[in-house]
């Protein structure tokens, strides 16, 4: 006997270790994707021919690159995977394959390019070892692969993949990403470098052929090259010169264009379907050039000496103190009327030119866009009324960059941006567009949104509130027509913004903002919003502690909270006080008093909520109060105050369950029933305090849809606790400071956004399709946790979250076996956990239902009209009948008749001397005589809906086959199993042969005991319901 516990063995699965979890990654969270990247790198696109009816062009999104279909509007078709070890640095499509370098960074970092074909890695180019220069640009052609370095230009052969050659010059000055092959030009390309010069070097032989020199040294670096599609000309753009079009041949300089200042040309393109200069477009000769350091595309006519033919304004955004901007790369598709660009603000675009009459600007065609600013506020659009399956499906989000974003987490290409109006016409109108600043161009946009709320009762759906309306209005001495809106809907989400005094409206289902902004009365800025459950209100919460309440259907100021006093409610108030008693509060200077039903907050509020029925009105102030007010009255009817203890920094609330959650300065998370206003959980990351976690702030936290969990994040750390026992059960590390968590309505999903990503992280539910271990973790555990280094994260491709499922029974899962199932091996049956629990079948609930309405399903699918006979096919071409057949052999159609007639001839002969008997019949005469009935439950679970209503229409009286069926139904109900299956076995039963039953004295007593046992477990059911309803009502009463 060993002294002491024995050690734990690993399981094994096949021999082979199972994963183990991570330190500091989730227990119950596995990642899912990330969402809301399209092109937010500096990494430029790639585009290829698919054939001659549409594009592919791939971005790249980091350690991924995304590949969109043109022709099916930029939507998404592949995702790389795996995804590379380090991020992309350089990218090429070519034929059907696409080219990714990727590299870790650093002295010690690898590096390294692999070929994807379909979104699926296929192969890897050969790497010098110990390679410590990243590929920045990839340039193919012929045969060959080159890729650019800082000093050193990588050839490899486009067949095998084998490094060919390395290639480096004498120039100390570094190489540029700039590269190009020359048409017609046998096995050359032209690179540039950062002294201005353009070598041309031939990639087969290893030699630099000639230097193109910049005519003066003050131009600076080279940062575009492209070819003309006349032949040895190509254009060469500088850091500060001008653009160039070059004869290499000649090395002469053929044409010169100024260039903006301050904004290099960074990208060029040629239109090669031959329209689009001259003063109809009919002639060719139309160039493109765009910068990274400016949002818009210059349209150059290069006939008769080159002039600008125009300016597509705005293309992008431009570069911004909160987040990036400008052109990265614009291209035009080959012999196509259509320009392709992408930007650093997360978009990618396509323009068409085709205006009547003509114009040289050409028009949006389509867009994928995200966030380009880091996300600050998340939140999933609730559950409509209408009961639709949309439950979960959208998230919305709020960033720097002032836009309102709703993602599809089922299909990519639905996810949109809520449109704020006409910005560009009317920057245009305005003179924006062609300043030198476009700060005010975003003054014309929203500030960036602070908090959202949402309610979709009132929603209309596209239909809501038809026609043209001004958007943002005040609706204060305006008339709006009530009774369309009461037909049609109205906005559905309301937002607060940043230093703004006004809360904005939207219409969900039209994707555009509304008519309101809703001013606060204080004219403070606003800090929370809420809506009610019925849709028709939103409150205002201001900086200064003022509460208002607005009618969206009418726009109408219509509550304050604490309201105004008429003279009759003075004078009663001033009775009350002499009555009751009612205490006084002053206000933050301590000048004006405030009595109970008054008492308004003194300080900014951080949150805002209804109950569930209108009646109450749940607000929390910075200063640690919490006051819940009388909806319609607008009268305070209680209050918590912590304000000696702690502040608030936050606030969320679960209406399904009354609770409300407070998120404390003192890091601390407060539990509220607001229904007896009285605090049910404290919940601290740990009991002894962390000394890492002193100056942490709850930045956000989320409530899961069926109250069971609460999630907060506090700086980089993701915290969840249990809300019955109060215990933390999950914690893990994200890869930078999060700013916003939500959970969806489904509880499915957790979405979590960090500081410094543009994307939003989507991780799944664990809990809802396996075992996971929800043990209290310890302080030493979370302090473990908070040192780890290693992260988790989703990622775009959405691999990485299957080893983690796979590593789910883990130390903490073993845990739970060996403590509280003992005896339970890994076979056994879990159909019922308990004899005293009435349980439900693992069968899929299509299988039962699909029998209880077998005749309806057959009658509607019964076909309309009989088959029509196949069209003869034309006469020239040959059939199997008129050929001529081999003497003496059989017609296939005769064969297979004769085979068929054989094997029914055989099953007819088995039936007959097996008695006519099938499996199922065969296990009733064997249950009738053993009494063991769980063989003849198991096959009619195994049987679908079709096979199980044959079996139940063929059974006979005369061999009890019926009785012996009734009493393994009682026996079922009596052991409280597949409850469901029973009654629906039953139903068919009476169904088919009730008028048999009722003739036979047997199988009407056993009828009679089947319904006995039925109403005897129904009142047990009821009882037990019954008193767990008593216990709750009695914890929640307010003597308690």
């Amino acid at each position: 006997m060993a002294d002491g516990p024995v050690a734990k063995r690993q399981k094994l699965a096949n021999g082979i270790a199972k994963p183990q979890r991570k330190p500091g990654s989730s227990r119950l969270f596995a990642p899912y994707r990330t969402i809301g990247l399209v092109s937010p790198t500096a990494v430029p696109f790639t585009s290829v021919p698919l054939g001659k009816t549409t594009f592919q062009i791939t971005t790249s999104v980091g350690r991924s690159l995304q590949t969109y279909d043109f022709r099916r509007g930029l939507n998404l078709v592949f995702i790389t995977r795996p995804q590379t070890p380090g991020p992309v640095t350089a990218s090429i499509a070519w034929k059907d394959k696409v080219f990714g370098a990727w590299s870790e960074g650093g002295e010690g970092g690898a590096r390294g390019a692999w070929v994807f074909k379909r979104g699926k890695r296929e192969a890897e180019l050969e790497i010098p070892k110990e390679w410590r220069e990243d590929v920045k640009a990839f340039c193919i052609f012929g045969g060959w692969v080159i890729g650019v370095c800082d000093t050193t230009l990588l050839v490899w052969k486009s067949t095998t993949y084998e490094l060919y050659t390395t290639l480096q010059g004498i120039s100390p000055m570094a190489f540029t990403r700039c590269i190009a092959s020359l048409p017609t030009f046998l096995n050359k390309v032209v690179v540039g470098r950062h002294d201005g010069s353009a070598e041309i070097w031939n990639v087969s032989n290893g030699k630099l052929i000639y230097t193109v020199l910049p005519p003066s040294t003050a131009y600076g670096a080279v940062t575009a090259i492209q070819p003309t599609p006349a032949l040895s000309l190509v254009a060469i753009a500088y850091e500060k010169g001008p653009l160039l079009v070059h004869d290499v041949r000649a090395d002469q300089t053929v044409m010169q264009l100024n260039t903006s200042a301050g904004a290099p040309i960074t990208s060029i393109t040629f239109r090669t379907d031959g329209l689009g200069a001259g003063d109809d477009g009919q002639k060719a000769g139309v160039m493109a050039t765009a910068s990274t350091a400016s949002g818009d595309v210059t349209l150059w006519d290069l006939n008769e000496g080159g002039r600008k033919a125009g300016v597509l304004r705005a293309a992008h955004a431009d570069p911004m103190p909160a987040a990036p901007g400008g052109v990265s790369k614009i291209e035009f598709l080959s012999g196509q009327h259509t320009l392709v660009s992408s930007g650093l603000d997360n978009g990618l675009k396509t323009w068409i030119f085709d205006h009547t009459p003509f114009s040289p600007i050409p028009r949006i065609l389509h867009q994928r866009g995200g966030h380009s600013a880091p996300v600050t506020k998340l939140e999933f659009l609730p559950s409509a009324s209408d009961g639709s399956d949309d439950t979960g499906k959208w998230l919305m989000s709020a960033s720097h960059d002032r836009s309102l974003m709703a993602w599809s987490l089922r299909r990519d290409n639905q996810s949109t941006e809520l449109s704020q109006g006409a910005v560009l016409s009317k920057a245009k109108k305005q003179g924006l567009l062609s300043g030198g600043s476009r700060d005010s161009l975003q003054d014309l946009k929203c500030p960036p949104i602070t908090a959202m709320a949402c309610s979709l009762n009132r929603d209309g759906g596209m239909g809501a509130v038809p026609g043209k309306h001004p958007i943002w209005q005040n609706a204060k001495g305006k008339k709006a027509d009530a009774e369309v809106s009461a037909m049609t809907g109205w906005e559905s989400v309301v937002t607060a913004h940043a230093r703004d005094h006004k809360a904005r409206t939207w219409f969900w289902g039209r994707k555009r903002a509304g008519r309101w902004a809703f001013p606060t009365s204080d004219e403070s800025p606003v800090t929370s919003v809420a809506m009610s459950p019925c849709g028709t209100f939103a409150l205002v919460g201001s900086e200064k502690g003022g509460i208002d309440m607005f009618n969206l259907q009418s726009g109408l100021h219509r509550q304050r909270f604490p309201a105004r006093l008429t003279t009759q409610q003075a004078k009663q108030l001033k009775l009350d006080k002499h009555k009751h008693g009612l205490a006084e509060e002053r206000s933050e200077d301590g000048k004006k008093i405030f009595y109970r039903g008054q008492g308004k907050h003194t300080s900014a509020v951080v949150g805002l909520a209804v109950d569930n029925l209108n009646k109450t009105v749940i607000s929390a102030g910075e200063d640690g109060k919490v006051k819940f007010w009388d909806f319609s009255s607008g009268l305070l009817r209680h209050q918590l105050d912590w304000s000696l203890s702690t502040g608030i920094a936050a606030m969320r609330f679960l209406r399904s369950s009354d609770l409300a959650a407070f998120a404390g300065t003192d890091g601390c998370v407060r539990v509220v029933d607001i229904s007896t206003y009285k605090l049910i959980r404290e919940l601290w990351p740990a009991r002894t305090p962390i000394a890492k976690l002193q100056n942490a702030v709850t930045s956000d936290l989320t409530f899961s849809p069926d109250g069971h969990w609460l999630a907060a994040s506090m700086d980089s750390l993701v915290l969840l606790w249990d809300l019955p026992t109060g215990h933390l059960v999950d914690a893990f590390k994200l890869q930078g400071l999060c700013t916003s968590v939500a959970f969806s309505p489904t509880g499915e999903y957790l979405a979590i956004a960090t500081k410094d990503s543009v994307g939003v992280d989507i991780w799944s539910n664990k809990a809802l399709f396996m075992q996971v271990s929800t043990r209290h973790i310890s302080a030493a555990e979370l302090a473990a946790i908070i040192d780890e280094h290693s992260t988790q994260a989703p990622t775009t491709s959405g691999e990485g979250g299957q080893e983690l499922i796979t590593a789910g029974e883990e130390e903490e899962g073993e845990d739970i076996e060996d403590d509280f199932l003992p005896g339970l091996d890994e076979g056994s049956n879990l159909d019922q956990l308990s004899s005293d629990l009435l349980s439900l079948s693992l069968v899929p609930r299509s299988q039962w239902q699909n029998l209880l309405h077998l005749d309806l399903i057959r009658a509607r699918n019964k076909p309309i009209e009989p088959p029509k006979k196949p069209e003869k096919a034309p006469f020239f071409l040959p059939s199997l009948q008129n050929r001529q057949a081999t003497p003496g052999a059989p017609r296939p159609e005769e064969a297979t008749t004769a085979a068929e007639l054989e094997q029914e001839r055989s099953r007819v002969l088995k039936q007959t001397r097996e008695g006519g008997r099938t499996t199922f019949s065969a296990l009733l005469h064997e249950a009738g005589e053993t009494r063991v009935y769980a063989p003849v439950i198991d096959q009619l679970k195994n049987l679908g809906p079709a096979a199980a209503d044959i079996e139940l229409r063929s059974l006979g009286t005369g061999g009890d086959e019926m009785l012996t069926l009734v009493q393994a139904l009682t026996l079922l109900l009596r052991e409280r199993r597949d409850f469901e299956l029973g009654q629906a076995w039953m139903a068919v039963l009476l169904r088919l042969h009730g008028d048999l039953m009722v003739n036979d004295d047997a199988l009407r007593s056993a009828v009679g005991e089947w319904r006995d046992v039925l109403d005897e477990e129904s009142k047990r059911v009821a009882r037990l319901g019954a008193y767990c309803s008593g216990v709750v009502g009695y914890l929640r009463a307010a003597r308690v």
